[in-house]
């Protein structure tokens, strides 16, 4: 289930804002890679080597809106165990302007899914409501949710940009990806 607290370690983020990115080096992707599903997450990278594999991600609304419920619901299979020790590393930006930038420890956030470590290997389902709250400024908000093991092993890497317009809509913003979560 380490796919839902990735997920909802990025979509929790919409709570402050929305996705962002991460790395050294930029390699852009010129095909967008869109996570399965109706929501405005892509992949980093191809996930072909991810551990988790995802079937889908359903957001409703979609794209979220400020002052609403944001229902998540995914679907999705680890190809292998997930230890203690495994991270989230989300940075979300406002514009140009990095408003977080931090690493959190994957199976802490596990409760707030209802999750235990380790996660074990084969099929997980996420449902979880998550409350945005009204007071989102308006603006283009970028998050990313780079997720990996204690050895390092990328579990996952999504990122997302949503618009959020005055009055508390939001539309999701075409993007260019860049290759292995990379810092904009």
């Amino acid at each position: 289930m380490k796919f839902s607290i990735a997920l909802v370690s990025l979509l929790s983020a919409s709570a402050i804002a929305f996705p962002s990115v991460f790395g050294n080096s930029i390699n852009v992707n010129e095909d967008p890679l869109p996570v399965p599903g109706e929501n405005p997450l892509l992949y980093c990278a191809n996930p072909s080597d991810y551990i988790l594999s995802i079937d889908h991600v359903d957001l409703n609304p979609n794209p979220p809106s400020a002052g609403t419920d944001l229902v998540i619901s995914a679907q999705g299979t680890l190809s292998t165990d997930i230890d203690e020790g495994a991270k989230v590393h989300i940075q979300v930006k406002y514009g140009l302007i990095r408003i977080l930038n931090q690493e959190v420890d994957l199976c802490e956030q596990a409760d707030k899914v209802d999750l235990k470590c380790p996660l074990k290997k084969g099929e997980m389902t996420l449902s979880k409501t998550v409350q945005l709250p009204k007071e989102i400024p308006p603006g283009k908000y970028t998050v990313l949710a780079d997720v990996y093991t204690k050895d390092n092993e990328k579990i996952t890497c999504l990122t997302a940009t949503v618009f959020f317009k005055r009055g508390g809509g939001a539309v999701v913003v075409p993007q260019v990806v860049l290759g292995g979560g990379e810092d904009l």
